[in-house]
């Protein structure tokens, strides 16, 4: 990484193309008026294949669906299921109306669902009925009479959401109009929960302005137009999926690609051959799946040029295959996270090897990055680390009704700190180095330690426990706690931890390793001392 220490580590992304200032419904016609026969969104696991025209048909009866229910402007909508078609005709059909769609995570048990149906309000919960192991169905009876919003359910294939398309079929198309000439590209249509440190998760409201340019944007830099066809692997409920994928697809015009409800590396790459996908999306550990397949080279994957790896760093040898045995030689590296839309930095088409496994690029159009000493807040010299900010369009609106949180995230001159510390090149490039907080990335999910040693503190055996990441070939990183035992019990296993977890929170948040201890490493002042524990468990793994 070369450095001119005399520059400070600050740069701002200019463009030629300026913002779009519509809103989404504004945007989607626009594309539905230039390309009505191209491919707009095929769904493999369903078979279904829709042209632009038919796609926006779609949406508009979904959409006139929801205003006969009574959804109106500012309305939560909450969407809780898989990827497949029906999740983004919720998600351009919300926006049509100005009613803010809130995306559920499709690993969530009981009481994380019921933290966000009462801390979003959400009035209308639309959902698929189970998922792999997950009766979605059951789950939201359980909760259901414990949320006073919750009015009305509608089950993908269920009788209410047959009546809901119904409705849209005889609806008023002047009346969906109507409502769409009150909306602004600054309302919040999208609330996106990221983990909390304290336990629960915070709400990121984002308007149509933040992510149709965030969405744009991406597709610009990946160079997209309405030849591109998009496999979308990643969940639809993160910005990864229904932004970088669904938003940068549709400004563009290009197709996007489902290859099936969750991720599998066969299914991907079929959908990439059968579908002659341009661009395919995905983590590390997605990629590193697919390339282990025993029967990769049978796959056609000639048609691909692009794509997208983010969630956490890549390692070389798996960037030059990906480059190399995939044919993906424009595939760019994104930075981000949800409160920014979620793109800040990304690598170039024309960008080195190198360059895409040691940074995360550059700062993108229209928005301005910069490096800041964690303590005073001043930017510091190119080549020091400290915190990195983001500032510009991308901004979220603030954490849904927790004002002091947004404060907390958003300082006085409207710069996000992310929490990341950093450290830039003269050229403007941009390598994240650690956390200033204890996040954990497995696999490309943010993991707060906090709110797992929380329900770590409810088993009548533990007397406390401290939960760090450690390094793990597949997911980056995997979570391992340490605990320690009441007077008289039986030290606690990996499994019976596992099995204590099973249920009470999200798959990826439970720890794949214990270690029983007697103390915790402190500080003279009391503080666990994470960074020794850290540095202990690699020993103790090897």
């Amino acid at each position: 990484m070369s450095v001119n220490a005399s520059l400070p580590s600050y740069a701002s992304g200019t463009s030629t193309a300026p913002l779009l200032g519509d809103t989404i419904g504004a945007n989607l016609a626009r594309t539905i008026a230039a390309h009505p026969d191209r491919d707009a969104l095929v769904d493999r696991g369903s078979g279904r294949r829709l042209t632009y025209r038919d796609f926006g048909a779609e949406v508009d009866r979904v959409a006139l669906g929801l205003l006969g229910l009574g959804v109106a402007k500012g309305d939560r909508v909450g969407i809780w299921a898989p990827n497949r078609a029906e999740w983004v005709f919720v998600q351009y059909a919300t926006a049509r109306i100005g009613a803010v769609m809130v995306n559920i995570n499709p690993a969530y048990r009981t009481h994380e669902l019921e933290y966000v149906l009462n801390q979003a309000g959400i009035s209308v919960l639309v959902a698929a009925p189970s998922f792999k192991t997950s009766d979605y169905a059951g789950m939201i009876e359980e909760v259901r009479g414990k949320c006073p919003e919750l009015r009305e359910l509608l089950l993908f294939g269920g009788s209410a959401w047959e009546s809901l398309l119904a409705a849209g079929d005889q609806g008023d198309p002047a009346r969906l109009a109507g409502v769409e000439a009150t909306l602004s590209p600054d309302d919040p249509i999208n609330i996106q929960y990221t983990s909390g440190t304290t336990g629960f998760p915070k709400g990121a409201t984002l308007s149509h302005h933040n992510i149709l340019n965030n969405g744009y944007s991406v597709g610009e830099l990946l160079g997209y137009t309405e030849i591109d066809r998009i496999a979308i692997p990643v969940p639809f409920y993160h910005c990864f999926g229904m932004v970088m994928g669904n938003l940068a697809a549709t400004s563009h015009g290009a197709c996007m690609v489902i290859p099936g409800p969750g991720f599998d590396p066969a299914t991907a790459l079929d959908a990439v051959q059968a579908e002659g996908c341009t661009s395919l999306y995905g983590v590390p550990a997605m990629f590193i799946a697919e390339l282990a397949l025993p029967d990769f080279d049978s796959y056609d994957l000639s048609t691909l040029r692009t794509g997208i790896m983010a969630g956490s760093p890549c390692p070389v040898e798996v960037m030059r295959e990906v480059i190399d045995r995939m044919g993906m030689a424009e595939v760019s590296i994104c930075y981000g996270m949800t409160e920014t839309s979620p793109v800040s930095t990304q690598t170039r088409r024309d960008d080195s090897v190198e360059r895409r496994v040691s940074t995360v690029g550059r700062v993108g159009p229209h928005l301005e990055v910069k490096i800041v000493d964690p303590e005073s807040g001043v930017t510091v010299p190119r080549g020091t680390p400290g915190e990195l900010c983001t500032r510009g369009y991308s901004v979220m609106l603030g954490y849904w009704n927790q004002p002091d949180r947004s404060a907390e995230a958003i300082d006085a001159g409207r710069w996000m700190h992310t929490g990341d510390l950093a450290v830039m090149d003269e050229d403007g490039y941009v390598g994240i180095t650690g956390r200033i907080k204890d996040m954990v990335i497995r696999g490309g999910e943010n993991i707060y330690p906090r709110e797992i040693e929380e329900l770590l503190h409810t088993h009548p055996d533990l007397l406390d426990a401290q939960v760090v990441g450690v390094p793990d070939e597949r997911y980056g990183e995997e979570l391992m706690a340490w605990v320690r035992m009441r007077e008289g019990t039986e030290p606690l296993t990996a499994e019976a931890l596992r099995a204590f977890c099973r249920g009470r929170i999200a798959h990826y948040k439970i720890p794949r390793y214990v270690h029983v201890v007697d103390e915790f490493p402190m500080t003279v002042t009391g503080k666990v001392r994470k960074v020794q524990m850290r540095e202990e468990a690699v020993r103790l793994l090897g």
